[in-house]
């Protein structure tokens, strides 16, 4: 019979850190639900502020090189591609 393989590093790494963030919980209690909204309301931001000016920077293109929406489409979705990136980052921090 072989011996049990070890673990693999990210899976020692991925229990270590989510202990470390639950003693941090017990240790300084759970937030407040107005903290909670804060941080809603922030991530919020982060998507919407970028959404809106792709609407803008791709109406001002449309208007000014006299194209279909075609340019206003394109930095609409490319906000809202930078303003959910912004906010996963924002997430995937400790």
């Amino acid at each position: 019979m072989s011996p049990p393989k070890e673990p693999h590093n990210g899976l020692i790494r991925s229990v270590r850190e989510r202990r470390q963030r639950h003693e941090r919980r017990l240790r300084e209690g759970e937030r407040s639900l107005a903290d909670d909204l804060v941080w809603m309301g922030a991530l919020g931001w982060l998507v919407v502020t970028p959404l809106v000016a792709g609407l803008f920077l791709g109406q001002w293109l449309d208007h000014r090189l006299g194209h279909s929406p075609t340019w206003t489409l394109t930095c609409l979705f490319l906000g809202l591609v930078l303003g959910c990136w912004l906010a996963w980052r924002r997430i995937s921090r400790p």
